[in-house]
């Protein structure tokens, strides 16, 4: 059994034909690729990698949330990166750290063509 995350106030929009999230068997929340969405701007907010990290992992904390769940629950992420070199990894890396801390899920990092942004990351966590 599965059921969508409902839309909440200052939730990233779906930007196609797809859930922000999905609860399966009450037990797992899947989140979709989150983008740096800036819910005070209302767009898209293609500033610096660091910049566009937090937004993301913002974002997935929400979805989280509205799905039952939170960032301290999450057993897998998958990063992608627009311009996947040591620089961006790194840039991307410091800002992850400081929200997952001692709960590292295990991870992912992939180089991907992403439209319009650098920072997009999918996640699963347990409810």
């Amino acid at each position: 059994m599965k059921s969508p995350v409902a839309p909440f106030e200052g939730g990233p929009p779906a930007l196609g034909p797809y859930s922000l999230g999905v609860v399966a068997e009450g037990r797992f929340v899947f989140v979709s690729g989150m983008t740096p969405y800036d819910p005070a701007l209302g767009k898209i907010d293609r500033g610096t990698i660091a910049r566009q990290t937090a937004l993301v992992i913002e974002n997935i904390s929400r979805v989280l949330q509205a799905g039952g769940s939170s960032l301290a629950n999450v057993v897998s992420c998958r990063v992608y990166l627009s311009d996947l070199n040591p620089d961006t990894f790194r840039e991307m890396n410091q800002v992850y750290e400081t929200y997952f801390g001692e709960s590292k899920p295990a991870r992912a990092t992939i180089g991907a063509g992403l439209l319009g942004f650098d920072v997009e990351i999918e996640c699963v966590a347990t409810v």
